[in-house]
């Protein structure tokens, strides 16, 4: 045997647990396995690093589909994997990422919560444009080399913590990642149903069969409306959730509850859909004649008439063939205006978000997207509790009031009734964001951030094609907060 292979070989069969230290520090466990932050033994970097171990034993087409996946993907806004580890004693597979610290998910359950505590913090204005243009920017690279993503939700958007790439996003858990060709063939029959509920577009909802790069955008938009408002926009209940059925009543009703039934002027192949026939049969459009995203949005305090809310109207909209690319995204006028996207999106954030927390390893199995409806209405319905709570004594006070004032009175009582202040958010701050240094993918489709004058330039070049797969498993923060999906 040549010697140059079989030393080849040995260093293939290098065991995780000689080289890394990760006992007692999992960090997520889900359908795919578990996932353990890790350093490495012999002290040859001060690296943290993310072991994913995949459930079961041997090899399954789709970890052989994700490991050449992630190979060939070279993105600073791609997760990356950095080594593959395979066991033949136990016949285990282990994936090495690098680790990242936070996700949108648990970032906007930050700010959710502090809402719910009466002490609102917004996402800071320049953080949530660099948040969006490096997703964007991401997506723009997978899309150039033909892959959709399709499960884009803010549990798989990861952000570095403290160290060379703190504040980069980091696109994960492609498990539903798949190649897309021009012209588009139909998927299989068997191809599962696709994207989370919250985020799936439409045109999914309606049965199609020949989707493309938009169902990505959508979600996009989707994201973006939640780092706004911190509150899911089409949030609804997650019932019959591995359902092979795409139609989706209350999720579609959520959609048309915020954004309107669609007009057949703005969305003419709607009619083509599998399932129109069942929406014809279950909506009727004149329940609906009230509700726009504008309105949903200036609840908000988003005006109708800013570049943030223009963007997000083009990233939302309803007809898939008319929505915005993710090329022209990057370009829109939102990210020319101050301040602009930097590749750090902590930079000259002081918000303390909290680290992971380390789980046990007897934790029970990863936690559905039912779970996350039900945190976030128990979430919700914290809130407006605490809101009766106070108008009804504040009422009480005003009874009183208005009785001590009236002693002996007869007849209807006068007084002047409770004046209620307008609910007034912290101001939105919009500090100046410098760089704080980037680095260039290198690979199939290459971005690269310039800086110039403290602002970030976007350029790419097209090279090839590829396709890419992820991570999913369940992390956990502290008390109050609780397991929700962590990807890689």
């Amino acid at each position: 045997m040549d010697y140059d292979f079989k030393t080849k070989l040995a260093a293939e069969r290098e065991k995780v647990e000689d080289l890394f230290e990760y006992e007692g520090c999992k960090v997520g466990r889900g359908t795919y396995g578990h996932v353990y932050k890790a350093k490495r033994k012999d002290g040859e970097d001060e690296k943290e690093y993310a072991l994913k171990q995949i459930e079961g034993t041997g090899i399954s087409m789709s970890a052989c589909r994700e490991i050449a996946l992630l190979r060939e993907l070279k993105h600073p806004n791609v997760i990356a994997l950095q080594k593959v580890f395979l066991s033949h004693s136990d016949r285990k597979v282990w994936l090495l990422f690098d680790y990242a610290e936070h996700d949108l998910w648990h970032i906007i359950k930050f700010h959710r919560a502090s809402k719910a505590n009466k002490k609102p913090m917004q996402l800071p204005r320049g953080m949530v444009k660099s948040l969006l243009y490096q997703i964007l920017d991401g997506i723009h690279y997978l899309h150039a080399n033909w892959v959709l993503h399709r499960d884009l939700k803010p549990a798989n958007i990861l952000v570095m913590g403290e160290g060379p790439e703190r504040g980069r996003v980091k696109i994960a858990d492609m498990g539903f990642a798949r190649l897309f060709n021009s012209p588009l063939k139909p998927l299989a029959d068997l191809d599962p149903v696709v994207v989370t509920f919250w985020y799936r577009a439409p045109e999914l909802l309606l049965g199609a069969r020949h989707y493309t790069k938009a169902i990505d955008i959508w979600a996009i938009g989707c994201i973006f409306a939640e780092l706004l408002t911190s509150e899911p926009i089409f949030h609804c209940r997650q019932e019959d959730i591995k359902t092979s059925n795409p139609f989706h009543h209350d999720q579609l009703d959520r959609i048309f509850s915020v954004m309107g039934f669609p007009a057949d002027k703005d969305w003419e192949d709607i009619r083509k859909m599998p399932e129109y026939p069942t929406l014809q049969k279950d909506f009727r459009r004149t329940t609906y004649a009230n509700s726009s995203l504008i309105k949903y949005m200036e609840k908000h305090k988003v005006k109708p008439d800013s570049k943030v809310f223009l963007l997000l109207q083009k990233l939302l909209t309803m007809d898939p063939t008319k929505r915005i690319t993710s090329e022209q995204a990057l370009q829109d006028p939102y990210f020319l205006e101050d301040p602009l996207p930097t590749s750090d999106v902590f930079a000259g954030c002081q918000i303390p978000y909290p680290k992971r927390e380390f789980l046990n390893e007897d934790e029970p199995e990863e936690k559905t997207e039912k779970n996350q409806a039900q945190q976030h209405q128990q979430t919700t319905a914290q809130a407006q509790a605490q809101q009766q709570s106070s108008t009804q004594q504040a009422s009480t006070q005003q009874t009183s009031a208005q009785t001590n004032g009236n002693t002996g009175a007869t007849g209807a009582n006068k007084g002047g009734g409770l004046q209620h202040g307008q609910d007034q958010g912290p101001p939105n701050k919009k500090p100046r964001i410098g760089p704080s240094g980037a680095s260039s993918g290198t690979g199939v489709h290459q971005s690269e951030y310039q800086h110039s004058n403290s602002r970030l330039g976007y350029q790419s070049n097209v090279q090839g094609s590829t396709q890419s797969q992820g991570y999913s498993s369940s992390s956990q923060q502290s008390s109050q907060y609780s397991h929700q999906s962590h990807r890689y």
